[in-house]
């Protein structure tokens, strides 16, 4: 009788979904999880979504980033299935969901169902893929908040220094590549295999592939930020960068930071510099919070068995 059903089962599956005709196959084991074929071509689109650029990648190379995305995610999610409800609403992932339609240039909500439907998207997942990002933010901001320390009286002094001492003010638009040395890859031999990456693929790919930013999945884009709410030593990094050109590497906690400057524009409109100052400090709450978040995972990770098939 059970043989029965499993069969009545497995002809079923194949009737409703023609994947499982192609054969199902269990590639990756996190835990008590496990992901499938078809969970990482779902993941790929989503990911090809999220930077188009991925499509000009070799289909294997795309396929080992889904299935990075996908242990990232896990790892994540049962991390924090320890301190938090998991089926609970939560409001904060409107607001993340109202980011990703903004960093896409779509107009709303409804444009953002029409174009995953016709990507073949589950809206759903998208969904719960925001709420564990959206969780694991709250989750690392509780546990560190308090290793967070921010000198405010440097940082206003920063900001009034590069605002007397220039007669222009910019704006930049940037992307970043977050990377660590390794036991077989010290920092000279991973930015050279960074670089040769770059050139092959691009920038926004090599990210996807090589970045621990949560800025990664998105190739790596921070967006159009105002000089003053940079951090003195990134400034001085990338203020004398042409248009597409790339840092050297910049020592920070978790490893090392690569900025891209994509763009820059003058300032027109008059600054308010408390204004400024206070996004100054909220940016680098943030880039605290983003090492503690790497540092974290780096952890979890390394603890956890992983076995791929």
């Amino acid at each position: 009788m059970e043989k029965k059903i499993i069969l009545f089962l497995t002809i079923y599956l194949i009737l409703i979904n023609p994947l499982f005709g192609k054969s199902i196959e269990i590639k990756v084991k996190v835990l008590n999880e496990v992901i499938t074929n078809y969970d990482i071509k779902e993941e790929e689109k989503y990911l090809i979504f999220l930077n188009p650029k991925l499509k000009q990648l070799q289909e294997s190379k795309r396929i080992n980033i889904a299935k990075d995305s996908l242990i990232t995610e896990i790892i994540k999610k049962q991390e924090l299935e320890k301190f938090f409800n998991l089926d609970e609403q939560n409001k904060l992932i409107d607001i993340v969901e109202k980011q990703l339609i903004k960093r896409k240039n779509i107009y709303n909500r409804e444009e953002l169902l029409k174009i995953l439907s016709n990507k073949k998207i589950n809206y759903e997942k998208v969904r719960a893929k925001l709420k564990i990002e959206t969780l694991w933010n709250q989750f690392i901001y509780n546990k560190y908040l308090k290793n967070v320390k921010v000198n405010e009286v440097a940082l206003r002094k920063n900001i009034l220094d590069q605002f007397n001492n220039k007669d222009k003010k910019f704006e930049y638009n940037l992307s970043e590549i977050i990377f660590t040395e390794s036991i077989t890859e010290n920092q000279e031999t991973k930015i050279k295999k960074i670089n040769q990456s770059i050139n092959q693929i691009g920038f926004e790919n090599t990210a996807n592939i090589f970045s621990l930013s949560s800025t990664a999945a998105n190739g790596g884009l921070i967006g159009w930020i105002n000089e003053l709410q940079i951090s003195e030593i990134i400034n001085n990094n990338i203020k004398n960068l042409k248009i597409n050109e790339i840092s050297k590497p910049i020592k920070i906690e978790s490893g090392f930071l690569l900025i891209r400057l994509n763009n820059k524009r003058e300032i027109k409109e008059e600054i308010n510099l408390e204004e400024q100052l206070e996004k100054l400090i909220i940016q680098e709450k943030n880039r605290q919070l983003n090492n503690f978040s790497i540092i974290f995972y780096k952890k979890l990770k390394k603890n956890i068995d992983i076995n791929e098939f």
